[in-house]
Parts: C-alpha cells; structure tokens; sequence
C-alpha cells in the first residue's frame, strides 16, 4: 500500500507577505506534509473587476469590495515563486502550486514541478483543462460542486489531450468554507472510484482534523488541507485552515492510521505473540487423577496458562487413560 500523499494547503493564507508564506512552508516541513501548496494566478485572468466576493470570504476580509480587490493583494509574482521553491528545497518539502488561469499554466510548466493540482472551481473549464492535460504529467482533481456527469466530462478531457487515465487521482471534496460535517459524506470517495476507476482521495474544508483521517482510513490516497499560522488573521481562508500544532497532529495520525490499516490476510502478530499463553487456557486437571483412571467430564475442566493442551482437543482427551498421576489444576499431558 502506498503512503498516503499529504499536501499542506498555504494556499492565499500567506496574505501577500514572504515572511508569512516562508513561515508556512517552515510549519507544512516541520508536520512532515510531503507538498507545500500556494496558488498562482493572474488576477484580472480569473474574476472580472466587479464580481462579488463569496460569503466566507465577505465575512473574513473587510477592506476589499470585490474579489479582484481581494486577489490582487494575494498574488504572488515570478520573483516570490522561486523564492519559494528555492526555500522549499532548502527545507526538504516539495513546492506545488495550482493554476487559475491559461498563462499560470504555462508559467508552472516552465518550473517542471511534474504535477498538477486541478481546483474544484475549474472542473467545467475547458480550455483549462485541455492546456494541463498536453503537459502529459500527473493530475490531482479536485471535485467540489459536481456531478459525477461533470467529473467524467473533465475527466474524458484530460484524457482526450494527453493525460494518462491512471495518472488521474480525484479528490472528493465540498467547497463550502468550512464544510458542515453533514454536507462531507465521505462514502461519495467509494462511489466515485469505483464509477471512474481512478485513485481517490480527499480535499477537507472542515474545522478540526478528524474527517480527512477518517478519509485516510477509508483509503484516500490524497490528503488536501488548508492549514495557516493563525485563524485570527484576515484573510479570506483562514478561518477555515488548522494551525500547526493541528496540522503536525493531523499528518502523524494519518501515518498512524496507514500503519494500522495493514495488509487483508488476518494473522498472529509478533507483538500478540507473547499472550497466547497468558491469555488461553488448556485442559487441566479439576481433581487428583490417578495413573490408568479415564479421563472424563468429572476430572478434567479448563484453565490459564495456554501452553498445555488445547481445550479444542476436549473430545480427542475424553476415555483415554492417564499416562501416570496428576494433581488437581496440574496441566495434563500424553
């Protein structure tokens, strides 16, 4: 089974400042995440200058009236990419990044990062869609506010332009800031892989850590979290992220869980070993038995330890003759 890849979402939460962001892949490093993701994209490429903001977002940033106003603080230029990188790789975290508009693809094509990471939001996107999928590299899709109509159509795109069908992994996912838990339904990963027959995984956007372990458990290959320094600070993601000390606890239960989960054959294990003597019991003596008397109902019973005989030889004991005297609650032999 294969490790359950993690990627620490940054996303916008570095809020404009390189302090913050390098902070960010300092914390994602520390929890042992294997990617640190940001997002890159052109502002006025990915919303007009006049579209609204989401709720959440209207909630959690106050002095921007528009998403243009909101971005445009939150992109990051040529220059802040490969600062990033260049720290990533000093920190030992893979960088990734994902793309809003045609020109950030080509820009993340040109730093060969070797994957790609697809947002809920462009699942419809053609053009978007047809652009990652000649760069013939692994795609992650997220699959927020679609059908399973809509997941197959991005799906047969990708393929249909160059993308490799089994290097497609989908990540069930609910775009809602954060996500109420009965609006998460977990087992939609199952119906997902199994009408695709792709590898599944999950994007979380639930306050605390347990669902995405629970989607560790249920066999996510990808784990997808938003995660940011503080929750009290403005921004439109934040609220919705988990803090450090969170994330860190998150990844190692992850860990805990892909150890746990094991292989399907049902065996004795080294650790469990030890007990079987401990723990079972054999056929002993209930009363003094003398040498030649018949074993029976009456002088035999069963107690702790285990290492005599089997109580599940009962039947083969029975009217068979005692080897030589045996005290009561002595363990009997042949």
């Amino acid at each position: 089974m294969h490790p359950t890849i993690i990627i620490a979402e940054a996303g916008v939460n570095h809020n404009g400042s390189m302090e913050l962001a390098k902070k960010l892949i300092d914390v994602a490093a520390t929890a042992k995440a294997d990617y640190v993701k940001f997002q890159t994209f052109q502002t006025g490429m990915v919303v007009t200058k006049s579209a609204q903001k989401a709720d959440y977002q209207q909630i959690n940033t106050y002095n921007d009236t528009s998403q243009y106003e909101m971005l445009k603080k939150l992109q990051l230029t040529t220059a802040q990419h490969f600062e990033l990188i260049k720290y990533c790789n000093t920190c030992g975290i893979k960088f990734l990044s994902t793309a809003f508009d045609l020109d950030s693809i080509d820009f993340l094509a040109s730093l060969h990062l070797g994957l790609w990471k697809i947002p809920s939001g462009e699942i419809t996107n053609y053009p978007y869609l047809k652009r990652i999928a000649r760069e013939k590299q692994p795609v992650i899709l997220s699959t927020g506010m679609s059908t399973m109509e809509e997941i197959m159509g991005a799906v047969n795109i990708l393929v249909e332009y160059g993308t490799d069908k089994q290097q497609i992994t989908l990540l069930h996912c609910n775009t809602q800031y954060p996500t109420p838990m009965q609006d998460v339904n977990l087992r939609a990963m199952d119906t997902i892989a199994k009408e695709t027959g792709l590898k599944i995984g999950y994007s979380d956007h639930t306050l605390g850590i347990e669902v995405p372990i629970a989607a560790a458990a249920l066999g996510a290959m990808v784990i997808e979290k938003h995660f940011t320094l503080d929750r009290n600070l403005e921004g439109p993601d934040h609220k919705a992220s988990i803090e450090p000390d969170e994330l860190k606890a998150m990844i190692a239960a992850i860990r805990n869980v892909e150890k746990a989960l094991g292989s399907y054959e049902k065996t004795v294990t080294l650790s469990e070993k030890e007990n079987i003597p401990i723990a079972r019991k054999s056929i002993v003596a209930s009363k003094c038995i003398a040498k030649g008397e018949t074993f029976s109902e009456y002088n035999l019973t069963v107690k702790r330890p285990g290492n005599g005989i089997s109580p599940m030889k009962w039947n083969d004991l029975l009217g068979r003759c005692a080897v030589r005297d045996f005290e009561e609650d002595e363990l009997i032999v042949l």
